[in-house]
C-alpha cells in the first residue's frame, strides 16, 4: 500500500521589531516549505523594508543569511540552502532576524503555531500588524525615534529636511497594508510556478 501523501503545512510567525516603541510588528502566514531566502524576501515585504542590505537570521545554533567577507562570512550558512522546515523539525520556535548591520535592525521572531494548508491556499499572507516600519538609512532606532520627533513636529528645526529626505509626510500608524499585500501576493505568485524570487 502506498503510503499516503505528505500534507503541506503553513507556520504562523510573529515578527516584531526589536527596541520600538510603540511596538512595531506583524503576524504573517508561510509555507513551511520555503527556503529561508524566501522567509527573509518575506519578512521584507510584511514589515515593508526594500531589502537594500545584507540579513542574517540567528537561531542560537545557527547563522544563515548572505555570506560577506566584509562582515564575517565564517559559519554564515547560505540561507537558499536551508529549508524553513528543517528548524521547525528541530524545535526551532524563536530566532532572530537582522537586517542592515549598519542600522542594525533586529527582529524577534516567533512561530505561534502550524496548521496545515488548504489545496491550492497561496501563501505567504499578512494577517496582522501595527505601525510602520522605520525608513531606510534613517540610522538605527535612535535615529527613527529623532526621525519620528522631527516629522511629528512642523516647528522642529529638521521637519523639512527630514520631510524632503524621505519624499513626504510619515504616518507611523500606516502599515500600508495594500503594498504589503501585493509583494506578499507576488512571492506567493513566483513559489506556485516555481520560479525564484530575487527580490520581493
Amino acid at each position: 500500500m502506498a503510503p499516503a501523501p505528505l500534507t503541506a503545512t503553513a507556520a504562523l510567525l510573529r515578527i516584531m521589531l526589536k527596541g520600538a516603541k510603540p511596538a512595531i510588528w506583524r503576524e504573517v502566514l508561510v509555507p513551511t516549505s520555503m527556503t529561508m531566502q524566501t522567509l527573509h524576501q518575506t519578512i521584507q515585504a510584511a514589515m515593508g523594508w526594500w531589502d537594500t542590505h545584507l540579513f542574517e537570521f540567528d537561531t542560537g545554533d545557527d547563522r544563515i543569511g548572505e555570506p560577506d567577507p566584509d562582515w564575517g562570512a565564517a559559519g554564515v550558512t547560505p540561507a537558499r540552502n536551508v529549508k524553513f522546515a528543517t528548524l521547525l523539525r528541530r524545535g526551532v520556535r524563536r530566532f532572530t532576524y537582522l537586517y542592515d548591520f549598519g542600522d542594525h535592525w533586529e527582529h524577534r521572531i516567533e512561530v505561534k503555531r502550524e496548521i496545515p494548508l488548504l489545496p491550492g491556499e497561496a501563501v505567504p499572507i499578512l494577517l496582522g500588524g501595527a505601525r510602520r516600519c522605520p525608513p531606510e538609512d534613517v540610522g538605527g532606532i535612535g535615529g527613527f525615534e529623532d526621525f519620528l520627533g522631527a516629522m511629528a513636529n512642523p516647528m522642529h528645526p529638521e521637519h523639512d529636511d527630514m520631510t524632503t529626505w524621505y519624499g513626504g509626510p510619515f504616518d507611523p500608524n500606516d502599515i500600508d497594508e495594500a503594498r504589503i499585500n501585493a509583494r506578499l501576493s507576488a512571492i506567493a505568485s513566483r513559489r506556485k510556478t516555481g520560479r525564484a524570487v530575487r527580490r520581493a
